[in-house]
């Protein structure tokens, strides 16, 4: 790649020394620390729904209890963030704990894992968002190979560019889906305590009922 058109697409380049001065504000912190956890709320549940759904309508109350299960394990995952981030302030990560804790071979399989865990959150998550994207916009539906490839150049992109690049880019996304998925609760809360009908998903081929046991 041309040096001009490399500074264009991921900047200039760091030096070694200028790493350890590349802070984060809490706000753009969360958004890079909370992405394996949105992405969870975001695409897990429609696959739970879409899974139990082929076992009948009957299975269908079971994505509760699994929605709690998935909720303790980000709670799970959360604690064991804080508790990495107390204990090692200056560097942390499943490699570094695993490495000084438990040997140089255990900390080489949690960096694997680590490695197989990013890869198949961003392709788990691209492919649910362009699911998403194209269910709403159905003349995208024959556009959604070139969309998802798009999605993980610009993602990777994006994480060239380097910590503090990624997460101005991220936090947008994040937050609006937290505030968007915040809004849809109280909407939902609200409409249940006020008597209306809870609307169905139209793939289930139920339109809405009205509240009750």
């Amino acid at each position: 790649m041309p040096n001009p058109l490399r500074r264009l697409l991921l900047g200039d380049p760091l030096a070694t020394v200028e790493q350890a001065h590349q802070r984060l504000s809490n706000c753009a912190a969360l958004a890079v620390f909370a992405s394996d956890g949105v992405s969870s709320v975001a695409d897990a549940t429609d696959e739970i729904l879409l899974m139990l759904a082929l076992a009948g309508t009957g299975a269908l109350p079971v994505s509760l209890p699994v929605g709690i299960a998935i909720v303790v394990l980000i709670a799970i995952v959360a604690t064991s963030y804080r508790q990495v981030v107390a204990a090692y302030p200056a560097r942390g990560g499943a490699y570094a704990v695993a490495r000084e804790n438990l040997g140089m071979t255990a900390g080489q399989v949690a960096g694997a894992a680590l490695f197989v865990d990013y890869v198949l959150t961003v392709a788990v998550s691209v492919a649910s968002g362009v699911a998403a994207t194209t269910s709403a916009f159905p003349q995208l539906l024959a556009h959604r190979v070139a969309i998802g490839v798009g999605c993980v150049a610009f993602i990777t992109l994006a994480n060239l560019r380097g910590v503090r690049e990624s997460a101005r880019v991220f936090m947008a996304p994040i937050y609006g889906f937290i505030v968007a998925l915040g809004v849809l609760i109280v909407v939902g809360i609200a409409r249940r305590l006020a008597g209306l009908p809870v609307m169905e998903p139209l793939a289930t081929g139920l339109t809405s009922r009205p509240p009750g046991p």
